[in-house]
């Protein structure tokens, strides 16, 4: 069964850095884009970079120039390096991914568990 594993997450200082991972567990048999999300409690999931197949890639104006979002296609793995985080950075960060399990069934979307991001002032 495909599963979307992430780590990296924890307690950091302002100013300092994080990198992010989400491997996709279980066979796949194509894997498109990949996305990163956060989440406060009490507001909605919103997006912070996406992926593309060929590396093409999207960022919120929030993290453009300090988060750099990259994969590597051959270990089915995404990753969100965060710079300079700031405490308005804290939240639950979750990746997704479209996956095509087998060559006959479609793309569907799997999200991760999440792993909480906490930035200290």
């Amino acid at each position: 069964q495909v599963q979307l594993v992430e780590s990296g997450g924890g307690l950091v200082q302002a100013g300092g850095s994080l990198r992010l991972s989400c491997v996709v567990s279980g066979h796949a048999f194509a894997v498109t884009a990949m996305d990163w999300f956060r989440q406060i409690p009490g507001k909605e999931r919103e997006l912070v970079a996406a992926i593309t197949a060929d590396h093409n890639t999207n960022y919120a104006a929030s993290v453009k120039g300090r988060f750099t979002i990259s994969r590597d296609n051959a270990k089915n793995t995404t990753y969100l390096q965060m710079n300079n985080l700031k405490p308005e950075d804290t939240a639950v960060y979750y990746c997704n991914a479209r996956i095509r399990e087998h060559s006959y069934t479609n793309y569907r979307l799997y999200w991760g568990q999440g792993t909480q991001v906490t930035v200290s002032s």
